[in-house]
């Protein structure tokens, strides 16, 4: 997880903090920014909240508490829905401005993570939850200079694969060769 990076992009974007939000695996989004391993367990709801300043804070299952301990932050277990309700009331105060996996009308469903239930719980703390998309951008639909580079070289190579086609093509059109769209698309795949 890129802390500095994360809380940099949050107070860019005008907001308190990014709460993350995951139950079994629900959230890709939550998994991928923060950088959590793919073969852990993880069938309890956890909470992560990044603020955009100070020190992260994890809000773990008493069944499951081994989950996020990669993550930098403070740790609270909870063993019952009341005391998930405590704690959230106690990482958010009202009037914050919080980051989620949520899309208004559901406009963006890759955005869409975390359950209407959940957002109101959250809401129910006094905070305005706002949509994580234009924040979640920034981490996982950007990419990397390799990335980006391979992308190029895929480029090149498909163009190149296309002007040999159409050579040969114009060749065999030349030559009075019959072609067929199909074996036009066969020839290029291969």
């Amino acid at each position: 997880m890129e802390l500095e990076r994360i809380q940099q992009a949050l107070r860019d974007e005008g907001l308190d903090g990014w709460l993350f939000y995951d139950f079994r695996r629900s959230n890709p989004i939550a998994f991928q920014v923060l950088g959590l391993p793919a073969g852990e367990m993880y069938t309890r709801r956890w909470f992560y909240f990044v603020p955009a300043q100070g020190e992260p804070q994890a809000l773990i299952s008493a069944v499951e508490s081994h989950v996020l301990r990669i993550l930098p932050g403070k740790r609270q277990v909870y063993q019952t829905w009341q005391q998930v309700q405590e704690t959230l009331r106690g990482f958010l105060r009202p009037g914050m401005r919080v980051a989620m996996e949520y899309s208004p009308l559901n406009a963006i469903p890759y955005i869409s993570r975390v359950d209407a239930g959940t957002v109101e719980l959250v809401r129910a703390t006094g905070v305005e939850v706002v949509s994580s998309a234009n924040i979640s951008q920034y981490f996982v639909a950007q990419l990397s200079e390799q990335q980006v580079e391979s992308h190029r070289e895929a480029g090149r190579r498909l163009m190149a694969a296309k002007d040999r086609l159409f050579a040969q093509l114009a060749e065999d059109l030349h030559a009075g060769r019959p072609l067929d769209e199909y074996g036009v698309q066969q020839r290029f795949l291969s």
